[in-house]
């Protein structure tokens, strides 16, 4: 595309966008599965959408997939509307959550399926399917049935034939869900270093979040249909938006309050039973304003020391259970209003006591270290 600058110069723009949801809306019946939906997903980038049963994120993969059309809204991918535009004749390629291989053909032959049907010379099909087997590192396995190979090979076979086809755009759809905990979080790790050395955009849904936290370049948060967030890991996970985001996106712990006092970039919240706790001020608040801070558990401090320590906030409260996870405890304490939070703290000193259940100690956290969201 070309731009025409001020000086009467002419200037090439490169569109950095592989697939881009303009207010998309689909029904099904009564039910609003995705409504409004506005996304932009730059090339080569991998991108998660994710979000519980029923939020809409099946439904948006579909769209994209050409399996379904929008109701309202506009598809764009590749610079192209895909309005009317049929499942095959869509530059993306989807990959199952049960990888849909046919059991009784071999690996090579589940991989030159696809070209096959597209009616390519025999010449050409040899090649590609050995340059795609090579690329989810399973050269050598060409003449084995998928029930002779493990999960993860499964898995890679049906990506090897999603990606023979040279699709612009990879749809992947619960990826691993069929996998067991080590070899999905092994598999994490091998997909995101697939997904870089091809260099396309990868779209995936999952309901995992430690999934699309590991994967992806940026994701969106979907429920109910509506898009609550869109960031990269750190910015979703440390910034939620939401109370629902901070809640679904790993772990939590939340006050309901009051603001007190603004000063400056610092919030002076009101907790019944608890006090005043400081927090990180956000635009648009004001005094007396209804508010819920959260907190991650890791961000936590448990001390028996009643001294401060540079920490701007601290409660007393009663460890009810004390979880040993290996490189970590879990802490289960009881604060003075009766909420129960979650602490989780590194056992970085093998020799360090730790807490036991019916102990008093001193929570503690930094300012910095708690999100403040309107109610």
């Amino acid at each position: 595309m070309l731009e025409f600058r001020a000086d009467g110069g002419v200037s090439q723009v490169v569109n950095d966008t592989s697939v881009e949801l303009r207010d998309v809306t689909k029904r099904h019946g009564a039910t609003v599965a995705v409504e409004r939906l506005s996304l932009t997903i730059r090339k080569g980038e991998f991108f998660a959408i994710l979000g519980p049963s029923g939020s809409g994120k099946t439904t948006t993969l579909r769209l994209l997939a050409g399996f379904e059309q929008p109701d309202a809204g506009e598809i764009i991918i590749e610079g192209r509307s895909m309005q009317g535009v049929p499942p095959n004749r869509r530059p993306v390629n989807l990959v199952f959550q049960n990888y849909a291989l046919f059991p009784h053909m071999t690996v090579a032959d589940n991989v030159a399926f696809g070209l096959e049907m597209k009616g390519l010379p025999e010449g050409e099909i040899g090649p590609r399917v050995a340059e795609a087997l090579e690329m989810v590192r399973l050269s050598g396995k060409q003449d084995r049935l998928p029930s002779q190979l493990s999960g993860g090979e499964q898995q890679r076979v049906a990506l090897a034939r999603a990606l023979v086809n040279r699709p612009a755009v990879l749809l992947l759809d619960e990826p691993l869900g069929a996998l067991d905990k080590q070899l999905r979080q092994e598999m994490e790790v091998e997909l995101k270093v697939l997904q870089e050395r091809v260099g396309i955009t990868f779209v995936c849904v999952t309901h995992d979040q430690e999934e699309a936290l590991t994967m992806s370049d940026r994701l969106a948060v979907l429920h109910h249909g509506r898009l609550l967030q869109v960031g990269t890991p750190e910015e979703v996970y440390t910034a939620p938006a939401s109370a629902f985001v901070a809640n679904f996106i790993g772990v939590s712990n939340g006050l309901s309050g009051r603001v007190e006092r603004i000063d400056g970039q610092q919030a002076a919240v009101t907790v019944e039973g608890i006090g005043v706790i400081h927090c990180p001020a956000v635009a648009g608040l004001r005094a007396g304003a209804p508010v819920l801070v959260t907190i991650r558990p890791e961000r936590l401090h448990l001390s028996r020391d009643q001294g401060t320590d540079g920490f701007q906030n601290q409660v007393s409260v009663r460890v009810a259970k004390a979880i040993y996870a290996g490189n970590e405890t879990q802490y289960r304490v009881t604060l003075p209003n009766n909420l129960t939070w979650k602490a989780r703290i590194p056992n970085a000193d093998g020799a360090a006591q730790r807490f036991q259940a019916g102990e008093t100690a001193y929570l503690k956290w930094r300012t910095a270290e708690a999100v403040l969201l309107p109610e």
